[in-house]
Order: structure tokens, then sequence, then C-alpha cells
């Protein structure tokens, strides 16, 4: 094999990256765009040892499980990796995702519904069925827009391709609520008509270099924050009365907030470490299941609110508390997980390592009038020992642990077996990580009791999942 060979050949499965893997005899080709159960034809673009990335160049006979797409840049744009996967097999995709990462990196028997009984042991651990939204469309709460200069000197606004720089251009997202795409139209118009200059990567020079909208779904407040290289945007009270009329003409949106951010690194972080507001407070309002929360344009908030309450009662389900349990909520962001939990809780301790998540969760936590939450500043491999040390009568019934990315610490791990609740309720949004640390945590003393595959992200290959873990 070699590169520029065409074959037409069978998919069969989906990498976690979500492309379509196809064989060769032994050989493994991974083909973007790819469904399973397609025949597809394709041109080989790349090959390593064992395996291979080759281009879709059409559909030869389409997978029972395909769709058309429903967005014109869903090829180009690297934000849905799955969009022309049918709904209910991107379920059963991403609940059999994380069954076989639990067995490859964590070494346990996980099995689904589908799998044969006769093949699971009597340690089996059975993955659920992957909990979806009715409507699975306009449902995030934040967008992130890149602006930039085309080739022909055009100024372009979009998303970027998956692993690169380049802007598709888009003037709508279906992810996103369609206020988001007028003000996008809106911002640019006012770049333009005041000629104020583009950011450009290569040469670090121009002004504006990301629009962050946000959108409070239950209270329809919407926040408008411009990312730029300097200090300020021009005309921006200008902008802001054009963003409320704009508001106002839809109905259910309330324009209140637009902020500049300031951002004049090099790096690929999106926002900068100082925001200041040109109109409104900094942040918005939204609510979920009754428990209000202020958010400022650096909050960590879950982009999906009709699955984060599926999400965050499915926690509570699982820390099974009476009302008399103390609690520790690690990696709490702004409190979102420890507020759901503080109305049956008889105390709630919440740790995150940045203090403007913790001065944002004390803020929520009097909004909503708790008393019994109390938030640290620091890592929880520190301050879980020190007040352990301080309070040795004071149990620690449930730990309840929402990590990025990356998974929890390894210090951390330690400290929660140190600790040793009766229960921890682990949410992830990796499936690989939470499988690397239930090993260490079973490996310590725990078994898991549940796993419950939440759909937070339809579209992409992204998904959450609350695991239940009980002292043996």
């Amino acid at each position: 094999m070699k590169n520029d060979d065409i074959f037409q050949i069978a998919v069969t499965d989906l990498t976690a990256e979500g492309e379509g893997i196809a064989h060769v005899d032994a050989f493994a080709l991974f083909i973007k765009d790819a469904v399973p159960g397609d025949t597809v034809e394709c041109r080989v673009m790349k090959l390593k040892k064992n395996y291979g990335w080759a281009k879709l160049l059409s559909v030869v006979t389409p997978s029972p499980d395909r769709i058309p797409a429903d967005c014109p840049v869903a090829r180009a744009c690297g934000g849905c990796q799955i969009r022309e996967m049918e709904y209910q097999a991107a379920l059963q995709f991403k609940q059999r995702k994380i069954a076989e990462d639990l067995k490859r990196i964590g070494g346990f028997d996980a099995v689904t519904e589908e799998d044969e009984p006769s093949a699971a042991s009597e340690n089996a651990v059975l993955v659920r069925k992957t909990l979806g939204m009715q409507d699975p469309l306009r449902y995030r709460n934040k967008a992130q827009v890149p602006f930039g200069i085309g080739k022909d000197g055009r100024l372009l606004t979009g998303f970027y391709a998956g692993r690169t720089h380049d802007i598709v251009e888009a003037d709508d997202c279906i992810l996103m609520p369609e206020i988001f795409s007028d003000v996008v139209k809106a911002v640019k118009r006012h770049v333009q008509h005041y000629k104020i200059p583009v950011y450009r990567e290569e040469t670090h020079e121009g002004l504006i270099r990301h629009l962050l909208i946000r959108k409070g779904f239950s209270t329809g407040e919407l926040m408008v924050t411009v990312v730029v290289n300097g200090d300020t945007l021009p005309f921006g009270e200008v902008l802001a009365f054009e963003l409320k009329n704009l508001a106002t003409k839809t109905g259910d949106t309330r324009f209140v907030s637009l902020s500049v951010n300031q951002n004049r690194s090099f790096g690929n972080a999106i926002l900068g470490p100082v925001t200041k507001s040109i109109y409104g407070p900094a942040f918005i309002a939204d609510e979920l299941d009754g428990v209000r929360f202020l958010i400022s344009p650096n909050s960590f908030y879950q982009v999906n609110p009709v699955m984060t309450e599926v999400l965050y009662k499915k926690a509570l389900e699982f820390a099974t508390l009476t009302g008399g349990e103390t609690v520790w909520d690690l990696y709490c962001g702004i409190g979102t997980i420890s507020l759901f939990l503080a109305r049956r809780a008889k105390k709630v301790y919440g740790v995150e390592v940045v203090p403007q998540a913790v001065e944002d969760a004390r803020r929520n936590a009097a909004e909503n009038g708790f008393v019994n939450t109390e938030f640290f500043t620091g890592k929880a491999e520190e301050v879980l020992p020190a007040w352990r040390e301080a309070n040795p009568s004071e149990a620690v019934d449930v730990i309840v642990v929402d990590p990025p990315r990356k998974g929890c610490d390894p210090e951390c791990l330690e400290t929660m077996l140190r600790i040793s609740p009766a229960r921890i309720v682990y949410v992830s949004c990796d499936p690989a990580t939470l499988s690397r640390d239930l090993k260490i945590l079973c490996a310590g003393g725990y078994r898991i009791q549940a796993v419950q595959p939440v759909d937070m992200f339809p579209g992409t290959v992204h998904v959450e999942t609350v695991v239940l873990i009980i002292r043996q």
C-alpha cells in the first residue's frame, strides 16, 4: 500500500475521534466522515507501519445509520464529528465507547444491554444506555467565534477546521441559538463600518481576535464579550446600543452585558486575564432546576443546560443523600454541582484551584441563600487532608469529583482513598481518563456500582459519564 492508492472498502467501526475504521487485509485505515456500515471509495493519504489515514471520496453504499448532513459545512468544520450518523446510533456508539475504554484501559468486564448475557461475569460492570435529547439542535448556551482575514482580504468568521486554526466560514451553526448568528453578523458590521483591524496570528498585529457569546436559557439574558489584542473596543457603546435593539426584536432574549477581554498573548488561549465591562455587569444569570447561577465570561458552565440538569440530577441520585451527610465537591468550579447537592446534604464543601471560580461559587451560594456550603481555593489533595486533620471527628460521607478532560491528579486520587468515603460520584467528560482513574480507585478498595452516559454534546463524539463507586 502506498499514498494515493484508491480502495472501495467496508467501514466496520468508529475511532474515539469519530473516524470510520476499515481494513485492507489486516491493515487498518481511518476515514473521516465515514459511518459504520458504509461501503466507501477512499484515497490513502498517510501511512504508518500498521495503520493509515484515507480521504473519503464517495459513499458507494450508505450505512442504514447514515443520514444527510443538516449543516452545509459539516465535513469542513471540526465541531461535529458524527453529524451524518443517525442519533440513536450515535447514542449507542457513545455507550460502546465507554464500555470499550473501561475494558481496554480500566481492565473491567464492562458490558451493555446488547451484549450476550453469557459473555458477562458475575463482576461485570453494566454501562447503561446513553441518556439523549428529544431535540438535539440549538442546545449550546455558549459560542466562541474566531475572527480572521481570508486570502482575498475579506473578513472571516466561523469555526476552526479540525486540528487547525483555519477558519471555516459559516454564518450559522445549528448547535447555537439563532440569536448568536445575529450577534456575529452585528459585530462583523461594526468591525467593518469602523474599519477596526482584525488580529493576524502570524504577525500578532490587529485588534479583534474572538467573539464570546453566552445566553441563559432560563432567563433569556445575553452576554457578548469581544476579545481584543489591546485595551478596548472602538465605539463599544455604539455596538451595545445595536445589540440591545437586536435582542429586543427576538422577544425571548434580553441583552444585558457587553464587555471586552484583553488577550495580548501569542498562544492559543481564547480569553486573557482581564475583562472590562462596556455595558451592564460582566455576568449573566441562569437557572438549573430552580438554582440560580451568575456566570462571567471566564466561568466554566456546562454548555447544554437541558442535559446539564439530567447530568446533575443523576449525580445527586447516585450520592444518595438523606440530609445528614457531609459532602466534598472536588474541582467544584463555580459551584454548580455543589449547590445541587446542598439542597439535600447537611454540609457541602467545594474545592477549586481557580480563585475567581471560588469567588463565583461563594456568590452563587449567597444568591440562592445556602448557608450549608463552604468553598476553598487550592488543590484538593492539600485542602481536604488539612481540613480532616483540623476536624478529626467530622465524617466525609460522599466525595463528588468532576475533573477536566485530563482526569484527576494522582495526588487527588490518593487523597480520596485515604479519606475513604462510603461513596464516590465521578462525573467525567473523557472515558479514557475516567477508566484510568477508576482502575486506581477500585484497586484501592472500591467497586463500580453504576455507569450512566449522558449525551451533553449531540453531533460530536464527546460524552459525559456519571459513575457511582462504593467502598467494599
